[in-house]
């Protein structure tokens, strides 16, 4: 993927997973998990619906082609137009540098994630390359060592194999990995998933090497129910927003 802080052409199949998605008011980033991203759009601790609505038109810019800087312009004014204020890394410089390279980051690889997984299932590139291989960005300047080790190995796996549900890639906060498709394993390659990698770290409940939240494949639930992944808790609400947004998502979230 091109540098994140420059022009992309976006796909159009990256585009239609954004799009698909529900706007959902969260108090914390914790209030929406792993799989409940590829149909929920949300910034950690917005509640109103027209300020989620503006940031959601300012993340399309970003994805669609949209620069860093430019989404960081967006957000200021959208901030300064609904008086946003308590809000994580407010009132410094380096704390809005921070949170506006976190949301424009994430939803630009996620769905850019998303987008290229489409690409990979479409039946016709399936019947000629049904491998995955896992490459390592080394342009990161703080590479992580688990991700540099299966970049490194060339660890390719069928693309079907329950590896790739919890470490397609993006595997955390700024991750730049990704996949690609291969005919066959290459000429020393690793063709079994890493030892421990099904295991569960105590302290992220995520496999080895994998940020908490994101041991999930992005895109891979983008049909699923938002009452399915409610049920699974995926999505929690304190009562006050879940008594708000019973009518809203009752039509949504029925099916």
């Amino acid at each position: 993927m091109a540098d994140l802080n420059g022009i992309r052409q976006a796909m159009a199949e990256q585009v239609r997973f954004f799009r698909a998605k529900l706007n959902l008011p969260t108090q914390t980033w914790l209030s929406i998990e792993r799989a409940a991203h590829d149909r929920a759009f949300v910034v950690a601790g917005v509640l109103k619906a027209d300020l989620l609505a503006d940031l959601r038109v300012a993340v399309d810019k970003a994805i669609t082609g949209g620069t860093l800087p430019a989404f960081r312009k967006d957000f200021r004014v959208i901030v300064a137009r609904y008086g946003w204020t308590g809000w994580t890394g407010e009132g410094t410089r380096a704390g809005e540098a921070w949170r506006t390279k976190v949301i424009y980051q994430t939803n630009v690889i996620t769905s850019h994630a998303a987008g290229r997984r489409a690409q990979l299932l479409s039946p016709a590139l399936l019947s000629r390359r049904r491998y995955w291989r896992y490459v390592h960005n080394d342009g990161v300047v703080h590479p992580r060592p688990h991700h540099k080790a299966w970049g490194d190995a060339q660890l390719t796996l069928p693309h079907d194999h329950p590896f790739w549900d919890t470490h397609y890639p993006p595997n955390g906060w700024g991750c730049m990995c990704r996949v690609v498709a291969e005919a066959a394993p290459p000429e020393g390659a690793a063709t079994d998933p890493p030892e421990g990698w099904n295991t569960t770290e105590p302290r992220t409940g995520t496999p080895p090497g994998i940020d908490k939240g994101w041991d999930y494949a992005p895109g891979a639930r983008a049909d699923g129910s938002l009452k399915a992944m409610v049920a699974d808790k995926l999505i929690t609400y304190p009562p006050a927003i879940a008594q708000a947004l019973q009518a809203d998502l009752r039509p949504v979230i029925g099916g």
